[in-house]
């Protein structure tokens, strides 16, 4: 059971970023594919598949925030990339600010992937 639902994770994982890139691609390039039905619902299932799987995994393995720095970091790093996102793709008032929002993303997303990898919450830091 922990192997399918690690599986699930990193999956969801690459789907996600996936979609977040082709988000931010359509949204610079001002296409009209980033406001189809399924292209708004679509990242909401996958995040929560992702969360869902997250929170089974940390209980399978009885690592949790607060109680391993790892989970913490990421914990941490899930919500900048949140907020870093939502400014990417909506919030942003002007194409600088979207774009430093995008790649703030981006290198918060490759530094939570490096502590999952690492367990060490420096990630690649370390």
């Amino acid at each position: 059971m922990y192997y399918t639902i690690k599986h699930l994770h990193v999956t969801c994982v690459v789907l996600s970023a996936t979609g977040f890139l082709l988000r931010g691609l359509w949204m610079f390039t001002g296409s009209p594919l980033l406001q189809r039905p399924l292209t708004r619902v679509l990242p909401h299932v996958v995040d929560s598949l992702l969360l869902l799987s997250a929170i089974s995994l940390a209980i399978m393995i009885g690592q949790y925030p607060f109680a391993a720095d790892w989970v913490t970091a990421k914990v941490f790093g899930l919500i900048a990339y949140i907020l870093l996102g939502t400014v990417a793709l909506k919030r942003g008032r002007t194409p600088a600010v979207r774009t430093t929002a995008f790649v703030g993303a981006l290198l918060v997303y490759a530094w939570i992937v490096s502590i999952a990898i690492t367990k060490n919450m420096a990630g690649f830091f370390a």
